[in-house]
């Protein structure tokens, strides 16, 4: 008997990955079926799957960066950047939704919108954003505000950079290390002339460095591959939830997150 209750609670793929529970959180709306509500369902779920994925690496990656581990912070940001790759990817599933095939079910929405993923929102401020704006679409004191205030007053991946460049002896400005991580950085010519010679006489650092611009990269494709796939959607329609839709988005176009590791390619 003790042989066969131990059986039962044995892990399998089933239990460890908890795919009952994982299957039944796709619920679309309309009693129909209407075929397409699956998929969008689907894929922005996975989407906060992998928001999760890399919010939990970067902090891993600041952990490293802050130890002047350059090894394994190199796997840890290359697997982020692959990531993103794979983001941007799935943007061409969701392509394969017409437009007339996401109106059948875009009502349904209602005040839905991208603009509410707190993961996504935190992922910006991890990756640099300061703006107390994007607080607007989580109620005061929920869970999901609280989480992205605290976020707003903690060190980012650049500033976790940062320290790492100083600690290989790289002359970060102090007042850069020193500066409050609440407000938003600015470009600074004493951290590009560092970058610099990291680039020039660090080779494991200008291997750090050259990870962050895959990231920063793949934000921007991502970024504009959204932007192309809402455009082609719903047009310049306004989004749910009372968004601008594509046009906010294109605003959001062509930033980069790490500014100081751009401007620094004109002076090689």
């Amino acid at each position: 008997m003790r042989e066969n209750d131990a059986q039962q609670r044995a892990t399998t793929y089933s239990t460890y990955i908890r795919v009952p529970e994982l299957l039944a959180l796709q619920t679309p709306r309309e009693s129909g079926p209407e075929h397409d509500e699956l998929l969008f369902i689907v894929i922005h779920q996975t989407y906060e799957l992998w928001f999760k994925t890399l919010l939990h690496e970067f902090v891993r990656a600041g952990e490293l960066l802050r130890q002047g581990a350059s090894h394994d912070a190199l796997a840890t940001l290359g697997r982020a950047r692959t990531i993103f790759k794979t983001l941007v990817s799935q943007v061409d599933i969701l392509e394969t939704m017409t437009p007339l095939q996401f109106g059948t079910f875009r009502n349904r929405l209602e005040a839905a919108s991208g603009f509410q993923s707190a993961q996504f929102r935190e992922l910006e401020i991890v990756l640099g954003r300061r703006d107390q704006s994007v607080l607007a679409s989580f109620a005061v004191g929920s869970a999901d505000y609280v989480r992205l205030t605290n976020a707003l007053s903690q060190p980012g991946i650049w500033h976790d950079t940062l320290a790492y460049l100083s600690l290989r002896t790289h002359p970060i400005p102090v007042e850069t290390l020193k500066a409050d991580v609440r407000e938003a950085y600015q470009p600074h010519i004493g951290v590009q002339d560092a970058l610099l010679a990291a680039y020039r006489n660090d080779a494991e650092a200008a291997l750090v460095l050259e990870r962050l611009v895959d990231i920063d990269e793949g934000l921007q494709e991502w970024r504009y591959r959204h932007v192309k796939m809402v455009e082609r959607t719903i047009g310049r329609k306004h989004g749910t939830g009372g968004s601008s839709g594509a046009e906010y988005l294109a605003t959001t176009l062509f930033q980069p997150v790490f500014p100081d590791l751009w401007h620094v390619r004109s002076k090689f």
